[in-house]
């Protein structure tokens, strides 16, 4: 009898672990898809290190979004002093609202210094590849 329901027991416990290792699986495929589809802007892919987007990170600093990558930095960070300040916890503000405000002005740096390193990228390829040389005395 105590063989009986040790293997029930057994059985049981088999088919809750497979029943939970194949929802893992599932979800672990379909999140995968979803980071291919979201191309670089998916959180945690190579486009976005906050986990925002940069239309997201725009409409948090209200600034319009980097054209040609050129944004008025001054605006942005103007800003960011602002909201940041706000949402200080000291002052009875929300960490995750200073958190948001933070990562939205990151990310908005982050897109164009992506921007400033491919146009010099593009310059120097224009250009082609100049060594500095210096002689020996």
């Amino acid at each position: 009898m105590a063989h009986r329901i040790i293997t029930q027991v057994f059985v049981t416990g088999a088919r809750v672990f497979g029943r939970a290792f194949a929802e893992a699986y599932r979800h672990a495929s379909a999140t995968q898809k979803y980071q291919a589809a979201m191309g670089p802007n998916a959180v945690g892919g190579s486009g976005s290190m906050s986990g925002l987007t940069l239309e997201e990170a725009c409409k948090i600093l209200n600034v319009g979004p980097p054209k040609g990558g050129q944004a008025n930095m001054e605006q942005v960070m103007e800003r960011f002093k602002r909201l940041y300040d706000l949402n200080d916890p000291k002052k009875g503000g929300s960490f995750y609202l200073q958190s948001k405000v933070l990562r939205a002005r990151e990310r908005i740096e982050m897109e164009v210094r992506r921007a400033e390193q491919a146009a010099a990228r593009e310059s120097e390829l224009k250009e082609g590849w100049n060594p500095k040389l210096y002689k020996d005395r």
